[in-house]
Formats: C-alpha cells, structure tokens, sequence
C-alpha cells in the first residue's frame, strides 16, 4: 500500500516515535512517503533517505517557560502565507511522483489537507487525541480549566473525522468517541534493548526552559548524584553533572537512573514507565496535555506531580522511591505489539475498499 505520513516539526518526540511506524510499515512491504518540518524533518530523511519530503511546519512560542498563545498565534500569521505557497508547491510535488492510497498523520496538519483533498482515507496516530476522545480521571484545578478548554479545541480541530484514531498512552480511561483506540506508548527499539538496572544517579532533563538556579538548587542535596541533560553542556559541578547531548548516553543514563526528573512531555514519561523508573514531572504551563501526563504519573503513583522544582520538591519526591518502584512493577508493555497489530488491521480494512474504488 502507498501511505503518506505526516509528522509535526515541533519537538522531536513526533519523530522519535513516527520512526518506529515507519519503519515497521517498511518491513512489512509498504511504499511510505514522509512530510515533516525543521528537526523533524533532519531526523527523519537522515533515517529514510530519498522517503521526506520538507515542508513548513507550525512552531510554538515560549515566554518565561510558558507558551504563549499570543506569540504562537502572531508567528503562524505572519508565516501561513509563504507556508501555504510552499505546502501547495509540496502537495504538485507528491501528486507528481507519489500516489498515496491512505494517509497516517501524527497530529499533522499537511497530510491531512492532502488527505481531505484527495478524499483519502486518515489513520491518527498521537498521544494529544486521549485530550478529546478519553473521559479525563483526574481532577483539573481552575487555574488549567482554560488550559484544558483551548487544548480541546486544539484537538478536535486538528484531524476531525478521520477513519480512525490510534491513541498512545501509558494511562487507561474510558473512551467516549467512536473510531477510538487506546494502544501502549511506542518505544524506540534503543529502549526495547536497554537493560534497566538501578544506579546511584537521578536523570535530569530539562527542555524549552530558561532556569538558571537549577545547578545551585541541586547542589542544595549533597547526598544525591545528578545527571542532567537539557543544557548541551559538558561540566562538573560537585553533586551535579551537566551532559552534552548523546542519544547512546542519555539512553544508558536512563536506563541505569535510580529515578527522573523532567517536564510532562509524553515521550521521556513513557519510556520512563517501560523501564519502571520513578518520576518527578514538572510540566511547562499552559501546556494542558503535560499537566495530563504528570498528574497521571502521581494519580498512578508511578512519582510526583510538582508545579515547581525546588529542593524541597526534590527532596520529597526522592523520599518515596521504593513506593513508586512497587506501583510501576504492575506496568507491563509487550514492546509495540499491540499498536501495530492494530495498525495492520485497519490497513486490512481499507485493502478491500481501494481496490473497488
């Protein structure tokens, strides 16, 4: 089957995770043609050559560790005009040497304009629909309720009406929209192969962030080893280590960690969960789907759920570890079996369809 994907440029989570679907959609025999944006877009081609195509993506802006919606809504106006001439350009370019028979999008706007406009059949794969199509468990203080109404319309606007929606998730809620199916996080076959153990060190990672005390506030616990990624930078500070970037070290420092600390982005909690390691999230403001994932990660009791990182925090959080290791001991995930034998029946499903059409 001829498939286009569509992965967003925003992040690397989007493509860390695509590269797994790619991949096995390859190994079992089907053409898959590739859009993406900016380091999404560097990742992807630099894994399948020849396959991606770039286009021009959204991105967020950040003021003072939050997004701001103001900045974000004035940097897509002021782009939509050269990205709307450049994706049309995009959309000759595939008609020309690609023919897609179905569309698989993670959350991506392009594909699905392809989609709707060559009337092709839409398979959702992502994390942000459980915001959407999921009954919410947790208890949302009033502070995140505008969060959680503008996150929704964010969802429902982005892939309505598509075949099917394939929802990851490291959590289990009941789903209230047909066409839905939760499956088990993907993980990235480095991870599958990681030997978890537990080592003396906590993981730090710390991403679209501007905190300068965090090195001093570590420090404020002598007792404890912290290796920290986020800063791309190789220094020694007493207790605390910052670690320039490397996908085989941050996977061994993962993989070996006593417990993590990061924000409440999907990707490092999941593969957090497969490898039952404790933890710590602090997720951006304003960013409802990371309140999501760390207030499930405490909900769970897989760690904490923290609106700031102090030492005191730290230190509590710290306190419990044995508790959380017990509670991610019941976590059991089959690689990404499920997700893909999933994936496999719904594309059984179209088969049949396209070749009447």
């Amino acid at each position: 089957m001829n498939i286009l994907y569509g992965v967003p440029g925003e992040g690397l989570g989007h493509a860390t995770r695509s590269k797994v679907v790619i991949g096995h959609l390859l190994s079992q025999g089907h053409n898959v043609c590739v859009v993406s944006s900016a380091r999404a877009f560097q990742v992807l081609s630099a894994n399948f050559p020849g396959r991606v195509h770039e286009i021009r993506g959204f991105h967020l802006a950040y003021k003072d560790l939050t997004v701001s919606k103001s900045r974000t809504a004035a940097l897509t106006l002021r782009a939509a005009p050269e990205n709307l001439r450049v994706n049309f350009a995009k959309y000759r370019e595939l008609l020309c040497d690609f023919t897609p028979d179905l569309v698989i999008s993670d959350f991506e706007s392009f594909s699905y304009f392809f989609a709707r406009w060559r009337r092709l059949p839409l398979i959702s794969i992502d994390n942000m629909q459980i915001i959407s199509r999921a009954q919410l468990d947790i208890a949302v203080p009033r502070p995140e309720r505008g969060n959680l109404s503008l996150a929704r319309q964010i969802v429902r606007a982005k892939l309505p009406r598509s075949r099917h929606y394939l929802v990851t998730t490291f959590f289990q809620l009941p789903v209230i929209k047909a066409n839905t199916t939760l499956v088990p996080p993907i993980i990235r076959p480095e991870i599958l192969a990681a030997r978890p153990r537990t080592g003396q060190h906590v993981l730090v990672y710390q991403s679209a962030t501007n905190q300068k005390d965090l090195v001093p506030m570590l420090q404020q616990l002598p007792g404890q080893e912290f290796r920290v990624y986020g800063f791309n930078k190789e220094e020694t500070h007493g207790n605390v280590q910052l670690r320039a970037f490397s996908e085989q070290g941050f996977i061994e420092d993962l993989a070996s960690a006593r417990a993590i600390i990061t924000n409440g982005g999907f990707s490092l909690i999941s593969e957090a969960v497969y490898l039952h390691k404790p933890i710590c999230a602090i997720p951006i403001p304003a960013q409802f789907e990371q309140f999501l994932n760390a207030a499930e990660v405490e909900k769970l009791g897989y760690g904490r759920h923290f609106e700031a990182l102090t030492a005191d925090n730290v230190k509590a959080f710290l306190y419990d570890l044995t508790g959380y290791e017990q509670a991610l001991a019941s976590y059991h995930q089959t690689g990404n079996e499920v997700l893909f034998s999933q994936l496999e029946a719904l594309l059984a499903e179209v088969g049949p369809a396209l070749a009447t059409s």
